[in-house]
């Protein structure tokens, strides 16, 4: 890949923001590259044209959504499609990026796409795997990005409704949360890398950089974060039990947010990584072993079982806990990934009119057709 134009964020964050929007975009004007565009491109919105409705026999999500329809991005002179036509969702010049569509979180959705195709020196080359359960919002999906390569896959919510246990959030209780434990098993067997991302984060580099990390032998690669208390994922009840522990015998166990995951499927179906997932959610059950929705089955299999990703690639907590809708900093280093994972949502605080500083930078990426804030 050339190297003009990719340098990423090459920047270091100043970890104490002010209560003011103005201070927040600062941090991008003063920015000395955002990805391969100037800070002025990279803080603006893209020319966007005419408002997009459902057609009008869907009248639930007529009257919820509203998105603009997104210009087409060509951001390199230079791209491995060139000269093809790009026809199949096998072609090996593809990345694969997986985001589920929920109602509930599709505004989120929509902005992380769009956020994609800006920073991305080749969209053209980026395919995009939907998993749903309303299969209508796949024509709010082509309205909105008309020249977008896709498919949308439905996730059947019986699959895990049995499996299912209360946590401490209910929006971490709904099934399509845990799609992915099920995305190797949906996607096209020629579908050999896929990297996952959830519908609340945006990016601000180039895409392919996450898609080309190594993952050696290991069957999904993930930012690690080994400094956090890997106990608190557990209760009481899984450490005082004598076959629960053991099962990190040999590893080094570490924290890690399935929100963003560079997944190879080839591996995870050899080896059957969906059924050991299941096996610890029918054990939640009836032992109550964590408290925190679909996350904990994945650090019992994979956490000490991962590659290891930048930090820069998942800048996650900015929605602060699974309580409070606290405002959070970023952690100390260069950023290619925002993610507000936690309980606070960047829409919801910006329509509110009471958005942390950060939300700022969410706020180029939407494209929903009534978002018109006041920041005053």
């Amino acid at each position: 890949m050339p190297e003009e134009g990719i340098s990423g964020i090459n920047m270091v964050w100043v970890m104490r923001f002010s209560g003011f929007f103005s201070a927040a975009m600062a941090m991008i004007v003063l920015s000395p590259s955002f990805q391969s565009f100037p800070p002025a491109e990279a803080i603006r919105s893209s020319q966007l044209d005419s408002y997009l409705r459902l057609p009008s026999e869907q009248p639930s999500l007529n009257d919820r959504f509203s998105f603009r329809k997104a210009s087409q991005f060509r951001n390199a002179k230079n791209c491995r499609s060139a000269g093809h036509n790009i026809t199949s969702v096998c072609d090996p010049s593809l990345v694969h990026v997986a985001i589920t569509l929920d109602v509930d979180y599709l505004r989120g959705s929509i902005a992380a796409v769009h956020s994609i195709l800006q920073h991305s020196l080749c969209p053209e080359n980026v395919f995009f795997h939907f998993l749903v359960t309303d299969t209508n919002l796949e024509t709010l999906v082509r309205s909105t990005f008309p020249q977008l390569k896709f498919k949308v896959y439905y996730f059947d919510p019986e699959i895990v409704l049995n499996l299912i246990s209360t946590s401490v959030r209910q929006a971490l209780e709904q099934p399509l949360n845990y799609a992915r434990n099920y995305l190797a098993n949906l996607l096209e067997p020629c579908v050999r890398r896929v990297i996952y991302l959830d519908s609340d984060l945006v990016v601000v580099d180039d895409i392919t950089k996450l898609w080309s990390i190594n993952l050696g032998s290991r069957t999904i690669g993930v930012p690690e974060y080994c400094h956090a208390n890997f106990t608190k994922y557990f209760t009481v009840g899984f450490w005082s039990d004598e076959r629960f522990p053991g099962t990190f015998m040999g590893r080094k166990p570490c924290y890690f947010n399935t929100g963003v995951m560079v997944i190879d499927p080839v591996k995870w179906r050899r080896v059957g990584y969906t059924k050991r997932i299941e096996r610890w959610m029918d054990i939640q059950k009836t032992r109550r072993i964590y408290e925190l929705g679909s996350l904990p089955p994945f650090l019992l299999v994979f956490a000490g079982r991962v590659a290891p990703i930048e930090h820069r690639w998942n800048q996650h907590g900015l929605g602060g806990d699974n309580v409070r809708r606290s405002c959070r900093d970023l952690h100390p280093g260069p950023v290619s990934l925002l993610h507000w994972s936690g309980k606070g949502k960047p829409w919801d605080r910006l329509d509110s009119r009471r958005p942390c500083p950060l939300d700022a930078l969410w706020a180029p990426y939407d494209l929903y057709g009534h978002a018109h804030w006041n920041t005053a």
